[in-house]
């Protein structure tokens, strides 16, 4: 009996001496303070922006030509490769040659004939007019020979005409660059029959510079009008920039060269036109960029790194962190875009700090454990 009461009562006390064992470290790490966490912030600076409009373009080149046959034949040779930049007066294509050739020779020879001809006609006429001053023979004889001579003269100079076309012809077989640019792909293998419905042989673009064109709507081309006079600058000195397919800006600036005649009565847009270098060709003609227009000088604005501007129901906001390390909520108004940046217009003041990396880990009153990152910099 008293065996079996030691027992209960050794049961019962163990798991008291167990909890009491593990309460102290539970209570502890209860009371442990949590680390605060770790977010990247950036501060929010004032920057030399210049004012600016975006545009959906297209560039063009300046000059594109498509070569085709003037006349008939086979095609003998092609002495170009795919892609290669051609000068101008360079050539292209041969077509077989033998057939004008012969023409020029059946031509040449038409020509002595008549020549000829002419020749005799003329001393017939010159002997039938010494002839009528002795009275010797009728007028109506020598009314015959100048008419004859006449006709064999106006024969001379057709056949004449007959040579320069034969000759053109057989300028014709050898197909010349007319312009300088690049040679894109050739429609025509050698031995092919082409000719003037053979449709176009390749088509050659230039290069350097380029056309970009853009519609503008009549509001924008306004407002554009409107904040350049404002600024004192001349339109048609704005600096125009292209932003490539990845989002990187091109390097060569250029400018507005010419404002369409014409509205666009479907669209209510205005096409416009600028002209941009292109020294290593990495503009190409029908490239879809986005073009943007400074319509005004640098003008002093604060901004942001993109990434830490958040959006909810009530608009945009960001999380920016005081002076003692805490977070808090911030309503901001943004204007232009520039390059993964915004310019902030209200809400924000030179110097505060907000967070771009950690956002997920932190709420509004939170206590953080900030490292600032260096703001790259901002083109205008």
């Amino acid at each position: 009996m008293r065996e079996t009461i030691r027992l209960v009562r050794i049961g019962l006390l163990g798991p008291l001496a167990a909890s009491m064992a593990v309460w102290p470290c539970s209570s502890y790490a209860q009371q442990a303070p949590a680390a605060a966490p770790a977010v990247t912030v950036v501060k929010v600076e004032q920057r030399d922006i210049t004012p600016s409009t975006s545009f959906t373009g297209r560039i063009e080149a300046m000059d594109k030509v498509e070569l085709r046959a003037r006349v008939d034949g086979f095609l003998e040779k092609r002495l170009f490769t795919e892609g290669q930049d051609v000068k101008e007066g360079d050539l292209l294509f041969v077509i077989e040659k033998a057939p004008y050739q012969a023409d020029i020779e059946n031509v040449d020879a038409a020509i002595a004939r008549s020549q000829a001809t002419l020749d005799q006609a003329e001393i017939e006429q010159r002997r039938q007019a010494e002839l009528v001053k002795r009275q010797a023979t009728a007028q109506a004889i020598l009314d015959d020979k100048i008419a004859r001579s006449a006709e064999a003269r106006a024969d001379l100079r057709k056949q004449q005409a007959a040579m320069t076309s034969a000759e053109l012809n057989l300028g014709y077989t050898d197909v010349k660059a007319p312009i300088a640019g690049r040679i894109g792909r050739s429609s025509f293998s050698v031995g092919n029959f082409v000719g003037p419905q053979s449709g176009t042989l390749a088509t050659i673009v230039s290069q350097d510079p380029m056309y970009v064109t853009f519609p503008v709507t009549q509001r924008q081309l306004l407002a554009v009008r409107k904040e350049g006079e404002a600024g004192g600058q001349d339109p048609k000195k704005m600096a125009v920039n292209v932003q490539l397919a990845d989002g990187s800006r091109y390097g060569e600036v250029g400018h507005l060269n010419f404002v369409d005649v014409q509205v666009n009565q479907g669209t209510d847009t205005v096409q416009v036109r600028a002209t941009l270098p292109n020294p290593k060709g990495v503009l190409v003609d029908g490239q879809l960029v986005t073009v943007v227009v400074e319509t005004a000088g640098p003008q002093a604005a604060l901004v942001i790194p993109q990434q830490a501007v958040q959006i909810d129901q009530a608009g945009r906001f960001v999380l920016k962190v005081d002076g003692e390390n805490k977070v808090q909520v911030q309503r901001i108004t943004v204007g232009a875009e520039r390059e993964g940046y915004y310019v902030v217009t209200n809400g924000l003041t030179d110097g505060e700090r907000v967070i771009t990396e950690g956002l997920q880990k932190v709420r509004p009153g939170m206590v953080v454990d900030a490292a600032e990152a260096p703001a790259a910099p901002v083109s205008g």
